[in-house]
């Protein structure tokens, strides 16, 4: 028997709808898409909330359901800089140089609304990169395993071998806190579909 759809998801990643089957859900797929520019002067911290809420609020508009919506953006930033999906092949690389060798900070911030309510929370993780040769480089950006992914690389694939150090959640590295939609969640009195979700409670 195929178990009905749970919550709505209004993002196309295919890592947050992954996430979310992992804890036990059944996303219903609807993506949205707002102008995604930041703000002048904006910080990442700031923007990456931002844009969590924005894409709430426009779900909410688009989307009729009475099912718990999520939303979600995850960015990465390096002395500052945000560093966003690359355009082409080249700035792939270029981003990937950048990060080689640093430590980068990925802010992943999450959006739940249900009913009348919604809420959001921001996760900041600290990833350390090891250094990366220019023939390595080349050769990930050619697999075009960078190409949708904030920061050019998704730590869930090929690029692990060369992340020698996380400090904070390795599911709002790759797309959706799941400690915080879990908390929002529960603070919105979603009944949750874990097993001991009773006992949780």
């Amino acid at each position: 028997m195929v178990k009905s759809h749970d919550i709505v998801l209004a993002s196309a990643s295919p890592r947050r709808a992954e996430l979310l089957r992992q804890v036990g859900w059944n996303p219903l797929v609807k993506p949205i898409h707002i102008d995604e520019t930041p703000q002048s002067e904006e910080q990442a911290d700031a923007y990456c909330l931002r844009m969590a809420v924005e894409k709430s609020a426009a779900a909410n508009h688009a989307i009729e359901t009475e099912l718990p919506t999520v939303t979600a953006d995850t960015i990465v930033a390096l002395d500052g800089a945000i560093l966003g999906k690359p355009l082409d092949e080249n700035e792939a690389k270029l981003t990937l140089h950048k990060l080689a060798g640093k430590t980068h900070q990925v802010y992943s911030a999450v959006c739940v609304s249900f009913g009348q309510r919604s809420m959001s929370k921001l996760s900041v993780s600290q990833v350390t990169m090891a250094a990366i040769d220019s023939v390595s480089i080349e050769s990930y950006v050619a697999s075009g395993e960078p190409m949708d992914k904030a920061g050019s690389y998704g730590i869930q694939g090929q690029a692990a071998i060369w992340i020698e150090r996380i400090e904070g959640s390795y599911s709002s590295i790759m797309g959706l806190p799941l400690y915080e939609t879990t908390s929002i969640l529960k603070a919105l009195n979603v009944k949750l579909p874990l097993l001991n979700s009773k006992a949780s409670q």
